[in-house]
């Protein structure tokens, strides 16, 4: 072989210095016939050199035990816990955000509470003016109170068979009459006063005092709560078998940076028509008070786990013409070299960049990572892990 090698490059070191000499002297001959027919002598030699030299390749190919061998590096396929998860994206709320309005026609009076400040349930928050009903509500338990007296009176009379029935009975209805009037003025003088529903922070006051406002119309001021905030979202209707009450969820808050653990608090048991999902609650701890409403929030909704899933790159995965997925993993053959095995696998779910394979491989096999792509069934190969 190294003969074989050494003669062709002699033949072509002499060959091309008589080709120089005579090219020199065609080409000082200016004679354009002349010269296209040395290029096109040229030009066959040279198609056949190149042959000579493909058979040379073919044999060195054929004949030397150190040939150059595909490179590939392996990976081994590992039983792993895999959790896959939806993605879906929605809205931070809170059910405990209310604006505030009068029950009661008036002048407001006064604002006893600061933005920003936090109120107990039932704190008086602001104040409209009574336009008398104090002054009314004061000469009715007055009148409430003889009517009383008056009726005790004639009570004890009528137990001692003194006076008619007639006169207790005016005396009890009258009584009566007097203790319902006194408890509905205190009823609407109730409604003169702003409280706390709930305890929570003053968000906003929106009616400074001084102004007159409306019962129902005129907003006062807003308090939220923001001890436990929710997300309500969309969920597909295909995932209404495994997004339920208690799936376990990643609530992402990106302008935050953080990840909250938490688990869907309700999941409704319609579907919408429109858009074919039904609406699922998801409850958000808020301990550090630093979620607000109307943040943007990403949910990661389990909806499948397996204790001992396969999982491989997705990149390592082709397709042939059938649309059968398969792989390459490593094998040997009868003459003990190492060799790349075709390998046809089914796959089920995709988190990120892998894929679970539910069959086609086993734990312990030795997957081609690198040079999967280069490498065909059967081929010798040179693995460098």
């Amino acid at each position: 072989m190294k003969k074989l090698l050494y003669i062709l490059s002699l033949s072509l070191l002499i060959s091309c210095g008589e080709e120089d000499t005579s090219v020199e002297t065609i080409v000082a001959s200016k004679d354009v016939t002349s010269i296209r027919a040395k290029k096109k002598e040229l030009s066959e030699k040279q198609q056949e050199i190149i042959a000579q030299i493909k058979q040379l390749d073919a044999a060195i190919d054929q004949l030397d035990p150190n040939k150059k061998l595909p490179l590939v590096t392996s990976l081994t396929v590992k039983e792993t816990l895999f959790n896959h998860y939806i993605d879906l994206q929605g809205s931070l709320q809170t059910k405990e955000n209310l604006v505030l309005t009068p029950e009661f026609n008036g002048l407001l009076k006064s604002v006893l509470v600061k933005e920003g400040q936090y109120v107990t349930k039932g704190q008086t928050l602001a104040r409209i003016d009574d336009g008398g009903l104090g002054q009314q509500l004061a000469q009715l338990e007055i009148n409430a109170e003889l009517a009383k007296t008056t009726f005790e009176r004639q009570e004890r009379l009528w137990e001692q068979k003194i006076g008619t029935e007639m006169q207790y009975l005016q005396a009890k209805a009258n009584y009566e009459a007097q203790n319902k009037a006194v408890s509905q003025l205190k009823s609407n003088l109730a409604k003169t006063v702003i409280k706390a529903p709930f305890s929570g922070v003053i968000d906003d006051i929106i009616t400074e005092q001084g102004n007159v406002v409306g019962a129902g119309a005129s907003p006062i001021l807003r308090i939220v709560n923001l001890n436990n905030m929710y997300v309500e979202v969309n969920v597909p209707e295909r995932y209404i078998a495994t997004v339920k009450k208690g799936a376990e969820v990643i609530v992402d808050v990106p302008v935050l940076g953080k990840s909250i653990p938490t688990v869907v608090k309700s999941a409704s048991s319609t579907i919408n028509a429109a858009n074919r999902t039904y609406a699922a609650e998801v409850a958000v701890p808020n301990k550090a008070k630093d979620l607000k409403p109307n943040l943007t929030a990403k949910l990661k909704i389990k909806d499948y786990t397996s204790a001992k899933a396969l999982l491989i790159p997705q990149s390592l995965i082709s397709e042939n013409a059938n649309g059968d997925q398969y792989v390459y993993t490593l094998g040997k053959n009868d003459q003990g070299e190492t060799i790349a095995l075709q390998q046809t696998i089914t796959t089920g779910k995709s988190q990120g960049s892998v894929v679970e394979v539910l069959s086609g491989l086993k734990s312990g096999d030795q997957l081609i990572e690198e040079g999967a792509r280069s490498v065909r069934n059967e081929q010798t190969v040179k693995v460098l892990n």
